[in-house]
């Protein structure tokens, strides 16, 4: 009964006129930053951060945290639309979203990133007000060891990414695995993988280069070859009957709604893991939980259901251990844990009984954030279906631009530059060749977050891999992982012996 009491004041505080209009302004805002390649909430919320000097720390907090919000939802948008990635957390989407708006149903692919973002959103702020200072004390449970054996979790789902040819799969997987590597040595400090001993590769590959260049150029490349430069869509319209449809079909994937906001909001509550593997996790569980997995891939609505639940739980999840332990969950919300050191709030178990009115307002801000941001995407729907109208030798040039400046933004280089074309010619090299372009995508992501936990264990175990196997809570998520990893070779092999009988 007091967190309902506590709720209910802050309810009283995030429906104030001010804080209510910069819950709307921050939505707006976050969705066209999140729709934007190459922005993201990082770079919107550390661009509008001075901003908030001018508002009392609540509101601010109030309107930097609707501006991610907003960017959860506004990822999917150039993702489905362009085939563009707007950030990071939204690479998963792109690859059924994209398949569904070539065919004509970009609308249903855009309702269901904004309703299961909605679910997703409103499942992690429900948890998130009920058991805030447990869940943070397990998230302090997770060691080098326990984070390791969760991205060893993750590769065993990318089996299931690929096609049936596991071998195409283990070389996308190695791919990516090398791209992850290049750059300086984390234990070391040696530089390693230097192609060319050009100095750009110095400070790593960017995720979102290579996002950015597999799925923006690669992806527009291959939609001129399929579509002669003609419209990518002539069915791009919204009726009461098409709407209903896709209600009717979304309900049938609450189950996997369900699932991938709580995996969403577990991965998001770990230190330094963030929406992105979260996304990606909840994507490859989904295909192989799936009755027909062989959709995935081809424009199968659960597979944009699954991700874009996952990445907005996983949003909310990283700020519990932001407010509660004063570590950030991810990128975003280490901003705004500097923006609340600035205001004079000191992060931490203390903050719950010292600054109710901040803690509680900001929590209910999070609920009229999600129904304004779901609200608000659902509204400019025909908007974002009047884009794929146009002819795309129109389109195909503000592709490329948005891709270029997708690239360039991060770190302002135009090294990085190149090697997004680059990655986006061997892309669509490599689609043209039928080999699966998720795995690669997926392990340059969780290649560097799972490398350093890797070393560090064994530097803790002195070199015994038993490590992994040991812990409470380590050696299960292992088990698991390598149970999985090992089910299709069995699944290979039964079907090699099947043929020579």
């Amino acid at each position: 009964m007091e967190i309902l009491q506590h709720l209910m004041d802050g309810f009283l505080i995030a429906f104030d006129p001010l804080n209510l209009g910069l819950v709307i302004l921050g939505v707006v805002v976050g969705l066209f930053i999140g729709a934007m390649p190459g922005l993201g909430s990082v770079n919107g919320v550390a661009i509008l951060l001075p901003m908030t000097f001018l508002v009392p720390p609540t509101s601010a907090m109030i309107f930097l945290a609707a501006i991610y919000y907003g960017a959860m939802y506004g990822g999917a948008i150039s993702s489905v639309m362009l085939g563009i990635p707007g950030a990071s957390t939204a690479v998963a989407t792109t690859f059924d979203g994209r398949p569904l708006a070539l065919r004509g149903e970009a609308d249903k692919a855009l309702v269901a990133a904004a309703l299961a973002s909605f679910f997703g959103g409103t499942i992690s702020i429900m948890l998130f007000t009920g058991f805030a200072p447990p869940l943070a004390s397990i998230a302090l449970d997770f060691g080098d060891p326990e984070i390791f054996a969760l991205m060893l979790l993750a590769f065993a789902t990318f089996v299931g990414l690929g096609s049936d040819d596991i071998a195409k799969t283990i070389f996308s997987i190695c791919i990516g695995l090398v791209f992850s590597a290049v750059g300086l040595d984390i234990m070391s400090g040696e530089p390693r993988l230097i192609f060319f001993d050009i100095i750009g590769f110095m400070s790593g590959i960017n995720f979102l280069v290579l996002a950015i260049g597999i799925y923006g150029i690669g992806e527009m490349l291959w939609t001129i070859e399929k579509t002669d430069g003609n419209s990518m869509m002539s069915k791009a319209v919204v009726t009461v009957d098409r709407v209903l449809n896709n209600l009717k079909e979304l309900g049938r994937t609450w189950k996997i709604a369900v699932s991938s906001s709580f995996l969403g909001f577990f991965v998001g509550i770990l230190p330094a893991a963030g929406a992105t593997p979260g996304s990606l996790m909840a994507y490859g569980v989904a295909k192989m939980t799936s009755k027909t997995p062989e959709t995935f891939g081809k424009g199968e609505v659960s597979g944009v259901v699954a991700p874009e639940a996952a990445n907005n739980a996983a949003s909310t999840g990283s700020m519990l251990p932001m407010l509660t332990l004063g570590i950030p969950g991810s990128p975003t919300t280490a901003i705004l844990l500097g923006g609340m050191v600035i205001w004079g709030l000191v992060p931490g178990p203390l903050l719950f009984v010292e600054q109710t009115e901040f803690v509680w307002g900001l929590i209910a801000s999070l609920y009229a954030a999600n129904l304004f941001a779901v609200l608000i995407n659902i509204i400019f729907i025909p908007a974002f279906l009047w884009m794929l109208k146009m002819p795309f030798t129109i389109l195909a040039p503000m592709i490329f631009v948005l891709s270029l400046v997708g690239g360039y933004a991060p770190t302002q280089k135009m090294h990085d530059v190149w090697l997004m074309l680059l990655f986006g010619a061997g892309g669509y090299l490599l689609r043209k060749l039928d080999y699966p372009l998720a795995p690669a995508v997926l392990a340059i992501v969780l290649g560097p977050i799972a490398e350093p936990a890797l070393r560090q264990s064994l530097l803790i175990s002195n070199g015994d891999p038993m490590v992994f196997i040991n812990r409470p809570i380590a050696g299960p998520i292992t088990i698991i992982a390598l149970i999985l990893i090992l089910l299709p070779l069995a699944k290979a092999i039964r079907q090699r012996f099947k043929k020579a009988a």
